[in-house]
């Protein structure tokens, strides 16, 4: 396809979909997409008036997840180059979401991470991950289960049967839903309740990282 037609059948998708922005991956043909981008960017702008933007996203690890078991099971349909192409573009949406998906160590490490001891070097890396994921938060109604997943208190398991209960009810409006949705014990709800956020959820709560416990010793001292 010539520039002249893929500049045009670009425009349409623009158009059809309310395109405000594009992610271009920092591989292969990076600077040469970018330029592309940057002129139809102008051209657009000069021809509709509609402002756009491009951000150069790191591919580290999208081709490992393309090919890998969970991005099967999320695209059974799509081949691989496109797979890692909708991973760019999740990672300027929602880089964690889409990063905790690929084994740390195939965003990079360092060269020498192969001649450490490796189960070491997994536990280290894992504990990194969880930290960042708990000290962010995850939104409970939109986390996908791999995101769940490095939740403290939660397992793969326990993240399946959210996702499972939130697209068979719909999304979760309080707490105690956590309860039926994860099919945990009542200790393992409360853990988890800390590092979870929602704008769904009831009264006062919404955004707070905070446990049942806590949340009740905050109201009395309100009071």
């Amino acid at each position: 396809m010539m520039l002249k037609e893929l500049k045009k059948e670009l425009t349409k998708l623009i158009a059809k979909y309310n395109v405000d922005m594009f992610a271009i991956g920092n591989g292969t043909a990076s600077r040469e997409s970018e330029q592309f981008v940057s002129d139809l960017i102008a051209e657009i702008k000069e021809k509709y008036n509609k402002d756009l933007v491009y951000v150069i996203v790191s591919e580290a690890g999208a081709s490992v997840y393309s090919a890998s078991k969970l991005a099967t099971e999320e695209y059974p349909d799509i081949n691989v180059s496109l797979r890692g192409a909708i991973s760019i573009a999740r990672r300027l949406q929602d880089p964690l979401a889409e990063l905790v998906k690929i084994d740390p160590k195939a965003i990079g490490v360092g060269q020498y991470q192969h001649d450490v001891n490796q189960k070491n070097l997994e536990q280290s890396l894992t504990g990194v991950v969880e930290d960042a994921v708990n000290s962010v938060g995850v939104d409970i109604n939109t986390a996908t289960p791999s995101l769940l997943a490095y939740v403290s208190g939660i397992n793969n398991g326990i993240a399946k049967n959210i996702v499972k209960y939130r697209e068979e009810n719909g999304k979760l409006k309080e707490r105690k839903e956590l309860l039926k949705s994860s099919k945990a014990w009542k200790g393992c709800i409360w853990a988890m309740c800390r590092f979870h956020k929602s704008s769904r959820w009831k009264k006062s709560i919404r955004n707070y990282r905070s446990s049942p416990r806590e949340l009740q010793c905050c109201r009395k001292f309100i009071k």
